[in-house]
């Protein structure tokens, strides 16, 4: 579940911002700043199966329209492609069947 800061540091939300339960779900980054997820089944996120995902900023100086447009095509995909293959490895995680490719990941969003 995606939920609020105080949500997340009490473990518990009765209208979370965002909810699935069905083992194929993507979530949008779609903005900077700082998601808390926790663990909808009971007792997990008190034993430890919640985080923070923090998406910076973009780095780069501002660029001329179409050399924008490119590189936002360009970077919709990579993101797109980062925020499904992440999301699997979290759910993957909070359903205990954590996988050894999630592992080695680093993930910037």
């Amino acid at each position: 579940m995606v939920v609020t800061k105080d949500e997340y540091e009490k473990c518990h939300s009765a209208h979370p911002i965002f909810f699935s339960n069905n083992g194929v779900t993507v979530f949008t980054l779609d903005r900077p700043g700082l998601f808390y997820f926790i663990s909808g089944v009971s007792g997990h996120c008190e034993r430890g199966q919640k985080m923070i995902i923090k998406v910076l900023e973009p780095a780069s100086p501002p660029q001329s329209a179409d050399q924008n447009e490119q590189k936002n095509d360009a970077a919709v995909a990579m993101a797109a492609s980062t925020s499904a293959t992440l999301m699997s490895c979290i759910m993957s995680n909070l359903w205990g069947s954590f996988s050894s490719n999630c592992s080695d990941q680093q993930w910037l969003l």
